[in-house]
């Protein structure tokens, strides 16, 4: 049987056959693949064939359900194979019966809609067979609501909870040990199998392979969970929580609801100390800010004397057991935090809306990233569009700790030279911190989007700069104008692509992982280089090391993560093979700079101008 709409592409067969072959010596292998080059079915077909128990990580939730319920059952029934599949999320994607239960007899919610939804989770309880939550599209992801109805690792009670029989995460994991090819996402594979700590740990000594989709992602994950946190959330919910249990335990105290509620107005209290928007803080910036330093000390008393009396409780029930565990992990977690120190880690702050997140992080993943891959025979696949700079996988390699793997790379099949255009106009200014660079950039952005009637992505580097585009753009174009924040990401594009001629204004989420084919996107321009921000406290401290160890932390590290970030927003435009458009860089550093050339020759080879009348020209031929 042949797959519908399946067309023989060299590039993919290449990239099969080295990944049969990687699977067949154990080995460890690194590929880059450019769009349409078809890499899911280049490495599902192999890893069918070869059987074994397979792991598959991908970047996202969405990509797993895409993974899980249309190209696996596709290549498995071309292959007339019986390979059985199991999917796999991390525990707070499923419904947890028991926290739904008690969410029902407490039946205090902050709003009448909550209390519906809660209803329309208890009625999908009673009739899902998964108990996943993307399979109850009529309550929203982030409806605050999903907080009462499913588990993290903290508030889990393991074999002690009562529905644990009937337990959807419990189901889910028998599935997946039971199962030959197993699809994940990459924080459950850090969180989960790496860390051992969510029972997914026999998983990994199983299998025959392991494979690592979107694995460009995969170094900053490994950071995140190779370190240590605690959120000001995180303690507001154990508060809550505690004071649930126990009265649940028939137990009640207004001492004890006192040292809880002490607790949660010092979480929160922390949280005032940093005002306004969103940041990520150096822990000496956040120590020298007033009032840090007594907000963290009253945190860490508040912590340690509900604790001391969970301590006293704790028999009443496992749920009060289960309390006193994490106000007991989170005080050893906030000690840890409070004081580390050496070169190999650095403690930063990170502020949200509502919320603080306390972190120790290590400066490179790669020596607990690698000593997990020593631990038994397999094989290792790492594929992505965006691995390398140019042909080489160096800094790709060296965040993983992965030197030796073997890397190749295959071009994306599509014909760029004909089928798009790279456009970098003349006359904005030469630094882009400049104040009227986004004027400029949005100056420059008008006559294309006039050539091309909309249909456009306009991607920036900081929140910050899309909102002045924002506000600069809303009065003066014709088209639909959409930007991000004012709904979630599947509804913005759902809109642009029903909208045909819509312009959409995006930041980090819509770089990558968007997928819009047809004449809807003829446009992506991108403000200016994505290199991280100076001040950003890990990459300040990475550059500090990386100096200190006599290398160069811009030709190393900055050049080659913006090449890459660069690399996953100009992937947009072009998706398909009858697709066509114009990819607008602003930044002028691309021709300014010395590192400008490496950074075009890292793209698809596309022609290249900074003449508008070729823009114009070439969207006249696209109209004939």
């Amino acid at each position: 049987m042949q797959v519908p709409g399946y067309s023989p592409r060299p590039q993919q067969l290449e990239m099969a056959q080295a990944i049969l072959e990687a699977i067949q010596s154990t080995g460890m292998l690194a590929v880059e693949a450019g769009t349409g080059t078809g890499k899911t079915f280049a490495y599902l077909v192999p890893a069918l064939l070869a059987g074994g128990k397979v792991i598959v990580s991908t970047g996202t939730k969405t990509l797993q359900d895409q993974l899980h319920r249309r190209d696996l059952p596709a290549v498995r029934e071309a292959l007339a194979l019986g390979t059985s599949t199991a999917l796999l999320k991390g525990r707070a994607n499923y419904v947890c019966l028991h926290r739904l239960e008690r969410a029902g007899e407490e039946a205090r919610f902050a709003s009448r809609e909550d209390a519906a939804r809660l209803r329309q989770i208890e009625a999908f309880a009673r009739t899902s067979l998964s108990g996943d939550r993307a399979d109850l599209a009529e309550v929203p992801e982030d409806a605050p609501v999903w907080q009462h109805a499913t588990s993290t690792r903290e508030n889990c009670l393991g074999q002690e909870c009562p529905k644990y029989k009937d337990c959807f995460v419990m189901r889910a994991r028998k599935d997946a040990q039971a199962a030959e090819v197993v699809v994940i996402n990459h924080h459950l594979f850090f969180a989960d199998v790496l860390l051992r700590d969510e029972g997914v740990a026999e998983l990994l000594p199983a299998c025959n392979t392991v494979i690592f989709d979107e694995a460009h992602q995969l170094a900053e994950t490994a950071r995140l969970f190779f370190g240590d946190t605690v959120a000001s959330a995180q303690l507001v919910e154990l508060s809550r929580d505690a004071r649930l249990e126990l009265r649940a335990a028939g137990g009640a105290s207004p001492d004890f609801d006192a040292l809880a509620a002490r607790l949660e107005k010092a979480a929160r209290d922390l949280r005032l100390v940093f005002g306004g928007e969103g940041a990520r803080i150096a822990w000496s910036q956040a120590m020298a800010r007033e009032g840090f330093s007594a907000a963290l000390d009253a945190v860490a008393e508040r912590l340690h004397a509900l604790e001391a009396a969970l301590a006293d409780q704790a028999e009443r029930s496992e749920g009060l057991a289960a309390c006193l565990r994490r106000a007991a992990e989170s005080g050893v977690t906030l000690a840890c935090i409070r004081e580390a120190e050496g070169r190999e880690d650095v403690r930063w702050v990170e502020v949200f809306g509502g919320s603080l997140q306390l972190h120790v992080t290590p400066l490179s993943p790669a020596a607990q990233f690698r000593k997990q891959m020593l631990d038994h025979p397999r094989a290792w696949i790492f594929t992505s569009a965006t691995l390398a700079v140019g042909e080489d996988f160096t800094h790709f390699k060296r965040e993983l700790g992965i030197e030796e793997a073997v890397s190749r790379t295959w071009p994306s099949p599509f014909d760029f030279e004909r089928q798009s255009l790279l456009y970098t106009p003349r006359n904005l200014p030469a630094d882009p911190n400049d104040p009227e660079f986004t004027p400029a950039v949005i100056e420059a952005a008008l006559p294309v989007l006039r050539a091309s009637g909309g249909r456009a992505f306009l991607l920036f580097t900081t929140l910050r700069a899309l909102r002045r585009a924002h506000e600069l753009l809303k009065d003066r174009i014709e088209y639909p104008l959409l930007a991000q924040g004012t709904g979630s990401r599947s509804e913005l594009l759902e809109r642009f692509r029903t909208l045909g001629n819509a312009v959409l204004l995006g930041a980090a989420s819509f770089w990558e992982g968007v997928d819009v084919r047809g004449e809807a996107l003829s446009v992506v321009l991108i403000d200016k280089l994505p290199f991280a921000p100076p001040d950003d406290p890990v990459l300040a401290a990475r550059i500090e090391a990386l100096r200190a160890g006599g290398g160069n932390p811009f030709m190393e590290f900055q050049l080659p993560q913006a090449v890459l970030q660069l690399k996953q927003g100009a992937g947009r435009l072009i998706r398909d093979e009858n697709d066509r458009g114009v990819l607008v860089l602003c930044d002028p550093r691309l021709y300014s700079k010395p590192y400008g050339r490496a950074i075009r020759a890292s793209l698809p080879r596309m022609k290249q101008t900074r003449e508008l009348a070729d823009v114009e020209a070439f969207f006249a031929r696209m109209e004939t």
